[in-house]
Formats: C-alpha cells, structure tokens, sequence
C-alpha cells in the first residue's frame, strides 16, 4: 500500500500523540514545522521537516515555512486532471491527502494588554493558507482545525479506509468558517472604524440553547472573539443550565446596576423590562427596597447586584422564586444559603459592561449602532420653581433608570426606588398613567417622574399635577416645549430639560 501524506502544525497539541499513532499505522507520512515536529519526534513518532518537502530552509523567525509551491501544489492539484498531475510529476511535488492545522492564538491574545506589534505576532499566515487550500480541495483531500474530530476521523477511515466526501465536505466548511471569523477579529483591530465597508463578525459557540424565546425555536449561545463583556466569560456558580431569554434578561439586568458607580444598587428584571430598581446602603436593604418596587412582579424574575452578596441577603432572596441572581462575588455562606434551590442560577459576573455597539438584525439586513452611553452634561431648569437639591437627586436616579425601559418610557421614584415603571405604550400619556399608579399603590411620599423622550403635548404635566408629581426631568425638543413649561409654570412643578433622549425600542 502506498503511503499517503499528511501536514501537521498545530499550536493546540492535545491528543495530536495519539491521533498522529493512528494515522502512522495507517501508513501516513507525516510532515510537520517546528515546534509540532518536536512534539511528534520526542512522542517516538517519525515526523519529517517541512524543509526536506520544500527544500528551502524556515526563514524569517518562521513566518515563511509553508508558503511553498511544494506544498501548497500538494493540497490543490485535482486528482482526477490530467494535466495538473502531469505538472505536479515535472515539477516532483508529492501529493498531500491530509492536513491538520490550527492556528496561532490570535482570539486568545487580542484583548491582552499587549503592544499592537505583538499582537500582530499572533497572526496566522501560513496556517490559513493551508487550511484553504486543502478546504478548497476537499474531494480529495481531509482537513482538520478541530481536535473534536479526530476522533470521527479515525473511525471513519478505520470502516472505510479513508473519511467520507460528506465528512471531508463539512470539514473543509469548517476551515472557512474558522478562517472568516480569524481575518474578521483581526479586521476589527487593524481598521479600528465603527463602520467599516462590510460588516463583519467574529463570534463563537458557546453552547447549544434548549430552544429559543419559544419552545418551537432553535438558539445557541455566541460570545465575541475580539471584545470582552459581561455577558462573556461570567461563572455559573449553581443552578440549572441558562436559557435563551434569560440571558437577554441577564444582559439588561446588569447594565442597569452598572449604571451606579458610587452607590450600592439592585435592578429586578422581568421579561427584558425593570420591574424594580433601588440603591441603599447595605446589601440587604438595597435589595429589600429593589423587592418593595413590584413584588408581584419580581416573582420568577431576575435579580442583580452592583456588591458582594452576603447571607442575610441570600436568605431574603431564597424567600421568593427567582430565575437568575447575579453580583460581582458572593460570600461562601450566601452560596451555600442560594444552593439550597437547585435550580437557582447564581451567575458572578467577571468582565464589566463593554458593549460599543448595539447590532439589530432586520429581515435581509442589519442595524449597527453606537451604545446608548451618555448621560447629559448641560441639564437645564425650564421652569420659575427650581427643583430643591433632593429633588434633583431623585429626578437623575429616575433618568438613569428610564434608559432602560422600552419606550415610550416612564419612570416614577422617590430617588431611591424606582416604584412606577411604565413603558412599551404607544403614547406617552397611558405610560405615565401607568407608572404613576403603580408608584403610588406603594409609595404616599412625594415622587418624581423621568421620561426617556419629549412630551408632544402638555397632557403628561397636567396629569402629573392632578396626581401629585411633584418635579419632572424629560430631553425636551418637542416643537410644543413651551405649552409643557407653561403647564409646569402654572402648576409650580420645577422641570428640567436634558437635551439627550434616551429611546429603547
């Protein structure tokens, strides 16, 4: 039987041994580079130099050792031409049937705190160049990235004596799939543009989802290679496996309470929406005051924490069927008071907040915008009655909430707990209806209201007066500002424009 040839240069060298063995029993050359030419020969395997194929030394700190007519003829010559292999015998290049690469480690260094030139050190030249031209010639020739199919590899060729055209054509699908998401992380830090001429990702399975936001509905979970996040690289400390809306659900709880730098906060979530946020000055009345929101609401919810979570507070939270708690660290006694509800998904969150972008897929198409990340710096007092120093407290904790809130949006407050959160409406008017009963069910002091957008009429101030209100905070920019500031004026609520709207559709 005569021998065939495979390729190897792999930095990820688990279980390469054993799978190199199989392949030399089954009458395999194997030609390997550098550091895996090593590792083969030290294994007692009997791997042969790149060079003695090329006859052309490694150069360039090994940038230039593949990049060869010898090799690369090797992968691309289409076995049943004629004339390519009549050009592959006058130019003495051996054929290659199989190639095992996977590449330099450029996911796993691109968000280090590394110079720019050695990052580029981490780009992978060769290795894609082999990779895509085996992949392009998958009728004849089988390529693995994946140490995952070394396996079905090997009992395929044990059954049939070589890998399926099916298998080799999913492999070779693979390549690209690799090689486009390794150029596209590159891309994104060389061109450093926020919208470059073709939009391009790089993401990787995390995991399959049991089904979607419907059970009818597929899902699988994706983190970013190139950027780091909240959502990216958290412990799952206890718990049942995550779902679909739950980690929507995650993503926006947490982003609410990262939005308090200075104070201890807690967001409650439901269905992608706050049904409750507070700040305090311990754990466990910070996380009793985010309850008191809504605590119809809260049940089956979400919870998360900006602070350390002790056990007094897991105690208060193990009172109330939650889906998801989340903080920054738990203590060794709150774990083992949250553990005590299987099923409870305790989430610590390891990276901050990084998102730049905010991607929506339409039918056909995709919308790429920057984050919603600021806060107005120039917010202005519109009316004759200034809001007292309390009240303006109370009106910027109302803002930071109603970002997150879809729109139209409302929130109601007292400056530590966000009581009425209407949002979703179709018109401003039935969301501040709404926020404000709900506020008022459960709160008799007096209440400040937030709006994400502009009033376009002067309804909303009438009803804020009639109920109470007593200070309002909204971006203004309606053409009709004045008959709002008017309303306000006549009421003698202070009011005060931001000039920055704050729409979550």
């Amino acid at each position: 039987m005569s021998k065939k040839r495979v390729l190897i240069s792999v930095s990820d060298k688990s279980g390469l041994i054993e799978f190199a063995q199989f392949l030399e029993a089954q009458n395999y050359e194997l030609i390997s580079t550098g550091g895996t030419f090593k590792h083969l020969k030290d294994a007692g395997l009997n791997p042969i130099q790149i060079d003695e194929v090329t006859n052309f030394p490694e150069m360039l700190d090994g940038r230039v050792k593949t990049l060869h007519p010898k090799v690369h003829g090797g992968l691309l010559a289409v076995r049943s031409s004629e004339e390519h292999m009549k050009t592959v015998q006058e130019h003495g290049i051996d054929l290659i049937d199989m190639v095992i690469v996977n590449l330099y480690p450029f996911f796993e260094n691109v968000n280090k705190d590394i110079s720019l030139h050695e990052k580029v050190e981490f780009i992978d030249i060769g290795g894609p160049s082999m990779l895509r031209s085996a992949a392009k010639n998958f009728d004849s020739v089988t390529v693995i990235t994946d140490v995952e199919d070394y396996t079905k590899v090997k009992i395929e060729m044990e059954q049939n004596g070589d890998t399926y055209i099916e298998t080799r054509k999913k492999l070779a699908g693979k390549v690209f799939n690799l090689t486009s998401a390794y150029d596209a992380a590159i891309s994104r830090m060389l061109l450093e543009e926020d919208y470059p001429t073709y939009l391009s990702a790089s993401y990787k399975k995390v995991s399959d989802l049991r089904y979607g936001e419907n059970p009818h509905q597929t899902a699988a979970y994706y983190v970013s290679t190139f950027e780091n996040g909240a959502m990216k690289d958290f412990e799952q400390l206890g718990g049942k496996e995550l779902s679909f809306n739950n980690l929507r659900d995650m993503d926006l709880c947490w982003k609410v309470v990262t939005e308090f730098k200075e104070e201890m906060a807690c967001c409650a979530v439901k269905h992608s929406t706050p049904c409750g946020v507070a700040i305090g000055t311990s754990a466990l009345e910070t996380y009793q005051k985010t309850f008191e929101c809504d605590p119809v609401s809260i049940f089956g919810g979400i919870v998360a924490m900006n602070y350390k979570i002790d056990a007094a507070t897991a105690e208060e939270l193990n009172k109330t069927f939650l889906e998801i708690v989340m903080a920054p660290e738990f203590d060794e006694e709150a774990l083992e008071v949250l553990r005590k509800k299987k099923n409870l998904r305790i989430i610590k969150i390891v990276n901050p907040v990084s998102d730049k972008q905010t991607w929506v897929k339409v039918d056909g198409g995709i919308l790429v915008q920057d984050n919603d990340s600021i806060f107005s710096d120039d917010i202005k007092v519109v009316t004759e009655t200034q809001p007292t120093e309390e009240q303006r407290k109370a009106l910027l904790f109302s803002q930071r909430v109603v970002k997150y809130v879809k729109s139209n949006a409302i929130v109601v407050s007292n400056g530590i707990q966000a009581f009425g959160i209407g949002g979703g409406q179709v018109n401003r008017i039935w969301a501040t209806q709404q926020a404000i009963e709900r506020a008022k069910e459960k709160f008799t002091g007096d209440l400040v209201l937030a709006s994400d957008a502009f009033f376009p009429f002067r309804d909303v101030v009438d009803f804020c007066a009639a109920e109470g209100i007593t200070a309002i905070i909204q971006p203004g920019g309606s053409v009709k500002d004045q008959d709002s500031i008017e309303a306000a004026n006549e009421h003698k609520i202070p009011m005060m424009f931001t000039g920055v709207r704050h729409f979550f559709h």
